[in-house]
């Protein structure tokens, strides 16, 4: 089942950051030189290495809930985030929103078992609202 996806207009996930660099707890910018495409996703790399690393387990590295923000997801919708807010845990990328309504990354640090089961049950079975920002969020 395809699930919804947080891609910019060119179909650019998480905002054009390396998603291996997460795992390697410094998050940065891929090069549109080095990319991959999983899932209708297009992904930028830092490095060679990255992309092969990426490549060998796509679904390993890719953010958890389509990129979306991690507690959005747990309520029921979707939400953009900041690719600088993020959560490796159990081996799974979370991204959250943190801007101008606030920072939902300590929301998911306070009740992160309760917040991953109420994702993980309106992800897989895609009952979400789907929120077009509008404004600068």
């Amino acid at each position: 089942m395809a699930h919804l996806q947080n891609l910019n207009e060119t179909g650019v996930a998480i905002q054009g950051y390396d998603p291996v660099s997460y795992f390697e707890n410094q998050p940065v910018e891929g090069s549109t030189e080095i990319s991959s495409t999983h899932n209708g996703a297009i992904y930028y790399f830092s490095s060679q290495a990255n992309k092969t690393t990426f490549d060998a387990a796509p679904s390993q590295y890719a953010p958890q809930y389509g990129g979306f923000c991690a507690v959005a997801v747990s309520e029921g919708k979707t939400f953009p985030v900041d690719p600088k807010s993020y959560i490796v845990e159990n081996d799974k990328l979370y991204l959250f929103y943190n801007g101008r309504l606030g920072d939902t990354k300590p929301q998911w640090e306070a009740e992160g078992q309760t917040r991953k089961a109420n994702a993980d049950t309106h992800w897989e079975n895609d009952d979400l609202t789907v929120v077009y920002p509008t404004v600068n969020y």
